[in-house]
């Protein structure tokens, strides 16, 4: 009996054509339930269109999810595809554990389709696509109608000092809080975009690449959002705030004025009507500029990968117009496709905020320095440890500005071959 079920097992394996039986392995790291349910559509659409073929998905939490994949790196149990955050792309691609998608793009019918910034972000690694990005995120002001009524307030702030003025009029309401601060996993953002405004640039390093975070504009900003934390204008517990904690805060009413990018607008949508609340520029700073952060995050092949074309198929399937239009009309990005930009989707009202920053000289939106290797250590590590110890008053501003300087010069100046 058991020689029967080997033969019949050998001819049905010999019978199925291609790919059969084949299990790519697929790791999510950006992870909420709306984005696993669309990305396992997507998944269904090419297992479908590549019969013998199945995609095993590992979804990761975003608050977990560096060191949980840097273990699975370590211990050798790497995926075919990953979803790759711009503050990773350094760290994998510096050592070759990433395969070069350039021989794909160049084939590729949708190339010519992605505009300039994913290709030049794609590329931020050695002048090489160790990723496809598939959608930006910037950071745009997220303000409560209600509560802005409640406190007295008409308009969004358009300065720093009028988003100030605004938190302590709502903060004075009972319970209720003026700013969702971020001061747990993903934080880094809105350091850099308090700091960057203070200072009146974004630059984060000198020519010799000595790190200007110890610089007075910046520390300036460092102790802006510390000593809005510390008079209360902030929840008590946003010290341990995540992306999801933040999100909440504001549709729950708690904080009237949350920063954040496009995909908030995800969990905001199902619990907030569209007059409920507003989307703004950042506010700007004494020197009349914005500096709201970018980020993208996007497909990568690992280089060990035993099925390479068609982890690349499953990379196109994601990116074509098809995939990547649902993706981000899911996940909230804002496209990298030129012919989604006509999508009706994107003429909405809520999306007047990014679009007004995209067009304004005087904002200039920053990209974080990921082409350092060091950088995902800085940004998931230890920045959410120091500056809780800043929150907490542990630290000055002046001595976590020196602490973040201290690392990134090390860093960059390696860089640099000093």
């Amino acid at each position: 009996m058991k020689k029967l079920l080997l033969a019949a097992t050998m001819l049905a394996g010999m019978a199925m054509p291609g790919h059969a039986d084949t299990v790519l392995k697929l790791t999510e790291v950006i992870t909420s339930p709306e984005r696993t349910e669309t990305l396992k559509s997507l998944v269904d659409k090419f297992e479908t269109e590549n019969p013998g073929t199945t995609v095993e998905i590992t979804s990761l939490p975003w608050g977990e999810a560096f060191e949980k994949f840097a273990t699975m790196v370590s211990a050798g149990e790497t995926p075919d595809v990953v979803e790759m955050p711009d503050t990773w792309l350094a760290l994998y691609g510096k050592n070759g554990a990433l395969e070069n998608l350039e021989p794909y793009l160049k084939d590729w019918q949708y190339t010519s389709d992605l505009n300039d910034r994913a290709l030049e972000f794609g590329r931020a690694v050695d002048k090489t696509a160790y990723t496809l990005p598939y959608g930006f995120y910037l950071r745009a002001l997220f303000y409560n109608k209600a509560l802005f009524k409640d406190a007295g307030v008409e308009n969004p702030p358009k300065t720093l000092a009028e988003f100030h003025h605004i938190a302590a009029k709502v903060a004075k309401l009972p319970g209720k809080s003026g700013y969702c601060l971020r001061g747990g996993p993903g934080g880094l953002n809105g350091w850099v975009m308090f700091g960057a405004t203070m200072a009146g640039s974004n630059e984060f390093f000198k020519d010799d690449g000595t790190s200007t975070f110890a610089d007075p504009g910046w520390v300036k900003g460092l102790a802006f959002l510390i000593d809005m934390y510390k008079d209360g204008l902030a929840p008590k517990d946003s010290v341990n705030w995540g992306f999801n904690e933040i999100v909440a805060g504001f549709y729950s009413g708690t904080c009237a004025m949350l920063d954040q990018d496009p995909d908030a607008l995800i969990a905001i949508d199902q619990r907030m009507k569209e007059d409920e609340y507003g989307v703004a520029p950042m506010p700007k700073g004494p020197d009349g500029k914005a500096f709201p952060t970018i980020g993208y995050a996007g497909w990568s092949m690992f280089a060990n990968s035993e099925h390479k074309d068609l982890a690349w198929k499953l990379i196109a399937t994601l990116e074509g117009p098809e995939g990547n239009i649902a993706w981000n009309k899911r996940t909230g990005a804002l496209p990298v496709l030129k012919s989604a930009e006509s999508d009706p989707f994107y003429a909405q009202d809520k999306f007047k905020g990014w679009f007004e920053e995209l067009n304004d000289p005087d904002v200039h939106p920053t990209m974080m320095p990921t082409d350092l290797e060091e950088f995902a250590f800085f940004k998931d590590s230890l920045v959410i440890k120091t500056s809780q110890q800043a929150l907490l008053g542990q630290i000055t501003p002046e001595e976590l500005g020196q602490e973040w300087a201290d690392y990134l010069t090390a860093a960059k100046q390696k860089q640099m071959g000093k």
